[in-house]
């Protein structure tokens, strides 16, 4: 199989030769995400795609899940360049209302299928095959990232505190992970599902999500703030 991110790939003699490498590596998986789901994917298929034997892909990536969190901390990055334009904004002449805020950021993360993917294949997936010293950078960057978005939101919901704002974000990736492979069910399930009994049982990823981080923001809100946040520091553990 030819593909547009086959290249010369000889043994990479600086750190811009390994980015790139990496980048077509990356950009490969990705396309393979869009035709099938991570766990038929196998390091064999991303090689075929990428145009390197599996030998050459492990110098970059030492597995095949090394490489989808790798993707997965890619899209989560550049989901954030790009969320600030599609939140309300951050005004000071008011905030936006939490459900406003809450809607908008489900219908932004729930067009983004490769990283919902992703992340609901973290935790029953992607952590079983990668070494501990992996597991922590990704999960280090992984952090960062959250700690931004946690951020994004409490400009525009200032009556979080920090660590309720950090809180959130934990929940809905959690939610996010949960509700994905429910709202994009397999084609026999999709069948089934058209009996007007079974109507309830459909799940619209946008609408649900956006219900279950109102609801959990509404409960932040009026829960008491826990001891940590009195230091209002940046420290929750990843999800």
């Amino acid at each position: 199989m030819t593909s547009g991110h086959q290249m010369d790939f000889q043994r990479a003699r600086n750190a811009t030769q390994r980015k790139a490498r990496e980048s077509a590596i990356l950009d490969a998986a990705a396309e393979l995400l869009a035709e099938m789901s991570v766990s038929d994917i196998s390091l064999r298929e991303l090689s075929r795609r990428v145009g390197l034997s599996k030998t050459n892909v492990v110098r970059y990536f030492e597995t095949r899940e090394a490489v989808f969190f790798e993707l997965l901390n890619r899209a989560f990055g550049e989901w954030l360049d790009e969320l600030p334009a599609e939140l309300p904004p951050a005004s000071p002449a008011g905030p936006a209302s939490p459900a406003s805020v809450v809607d908008e950021w489900a219908r932004s993360v729930g067009r983004r299928s490769l990283l919902c993917e992703l992340w609901s294949s973290l935790g029953i997936e992607l952590e079983r095959n990668i070494s501990a010293e992996s597991v922590r950078s990704f999960k280090l960057v992984h952090q960062e990232r959250q700690l931004r978005l946690a951020e994004l939101v409490r400009e525009r919901i200032p009556a979080l505190t920090a660590s309720a704002a950090q809180e959130l974000v934990a929940f809905s990736i959690v939610l996010t992970a949960g509700l994905w492979p429910f709202a994009n069910p397999s084609p026999s399930v999709v069948e089934a599902c058209k009996d007007p009994a079974l109507a309830h049982s459909r799940v619209d990823f946008t609408d649900r999500l956006s219900r279950a981080l109102l609801v959990t923001v509404t409960g932040l809100l009026s829960v008491s703030p826990s001891h940590s946040d009195d230091q209002e520091g940046l420290t929750k553990p990843d999800s």
